[in-house]
């Protein structure tokens, strides 16, 4: 079977979780199906950066005339030539990693797509009124002419099929894969940069959007320095409404609890998830919740709530807050945490090699079922 994946698409850098989950699965499908063929079809302006997949023989690069960079020129390149593109490379299978699927002129392939979760359907909010509709519209399209659909936990499935009744017969639940690499980094850097100590600080990965409830987490924290407790919450966040929170930090007088790391490397990132007392997640909507999984698979307690898809995604194995906007049930459940001992727990259904071979099962379903 030969494989079409559309990296077209991808902004290096800007894409965030999409780009992170897409490249990960590609070192996948290098690794664990190398009875298949890959055609990855780049854009001139990303194509150096999948070069790296060059290095499994049995995939190769496809460079389109079109760049990433402008958004409008890629989707009107896409729209008007990839299938057919892809039909002159003998592609059997189309695998578009996100949700805009692009028009097809009779070339009978069929295509999987992923549509991680419905953000604009519950915070229409946070886009422009073209760009909601815009992503309305192609959710129809991609849930009505998909043969087959994956999504990133089971509430995203129900929410998906929820809004395109559509969906329900060919919209399947794959997991992403979580890497797990270890820091190569030690305590002592996160001190001489932070001023943190090893196993005194409580961690969150997040945005700074409003569904994130940072707010909430600023107000229990605020609690707990009134108690007398000195722990520090450290959060990596990037995106969403920076100022705000720093608005909320200065309001709330906890300057001196809270550490915004903003954006850090990997490695750094990870070597914070290592050493950190508790991992803190008060989000009240997810389409997986990576960084709950990250925590958790590295023995790390996780307080979170059992808000969208968390309490399936961490299988009932966190610890959770009941009222998410409940800054004392917060505040109390850290201190009654505090005194409870974090363990590994092991996620196989979260491997990258299982995602794979459920993914390549789901291009072999589509190969012969064919639905158009």
């Amino acid at each position: 079977m030969r494989i079409g994946i559309d990296l077209l698409w991808v902004r290096p850098g800007i894409c965030g979780g999409t780009e992170s989950y897409i490249r990960n699965m590609m070192h996948g499908f290098g690794q664990y199906d190398p009875q298949n063929e890959y055609v990855l079809f780049v854009a001139k302006d990303n194509a150096e950066t999948f070069r790296v997949y060059e290095q499994y023989p049995h995939m190769g690069l496809y460079v389109c005339p079109t760049v990433c960079a402008s958004q409008m020129k890629r989707l009107l390149w896409e729209n008007l030539h990839l299938d057919r593109t892809a039909h002159r490379q003998g592609v059997d299978v189309m695998f578009i990693p996100v949700y805009s699927k692009p028009r097809t002129y009779g070339s009978r392939i069929p295509y999987v797509c992923a549509i991680h979760d419905l953000q604009a359907w519950h915070y229409p909010e946070y886009f422009s009124r073209i760009r909601c509709l815009f992503m309305k519209y192609m959710w129809r399209y991609t849930c009505r002419t998909a043969s087959q659909l994956i999504t990133i936990s089971e509430y995203s499935r129900q929410d998906i099929i929820s809004h395109y009744p559509v969906a329900k017969g060919k919209c399947n639940v794959i997991y992403i894969p979580v890497d797990l690499s270890a820091s190569g980094m030690e305590a002592t850097q996160l001190h001489e940069k932070y001023g943190i100590e090893k196993d005194d600080y409580f961690y969150c990965v997040s945005s700074m959007l409003p569904h994130k409830n940072l707010d909430t987490l600023l107000k229990a924290m605020q609690i707990r320095k009134q108690q007398g407790h000195t722990q520090p919450l450290v959060i990596s966040g990037v995106g969403g409404q920076k100022e705000a929170f720093r608005a909320k930090v200065a309001e709330l007088c906890i300057e001196d609890v809270v550490v915004d790391t903003g954006f850090v490397s990997n490695e750094e990132r990870d070597c914070l998830y290592e050493h950190c007392r508790m991992f803190l997640f008060p989000s009240v909507f997810e389409g997986f919740g990576m960084p709950t999984i990250e925590a958790m698979s590295r023995g790390k307690l996780v307080l979170t709530t059992k808000e969208s898809c968390l309490e399936e995604v961490t299988k009932g194995k966190a610890a959770y807050v009941e009222q998410p906007y409940d800054a004392q049930e917060w505040a109390d459940k850290i201190q009654w945490a505090m005194t409870q001992q974090g363990e590994a727990v092991e996620f196989p259904e979260y491997s990258l090699e299982y995602a794979t071979k459920q993914t390549v099962r789901l291009f072999q379903r589509a190969q012969n079922t064919k639905y158009r």
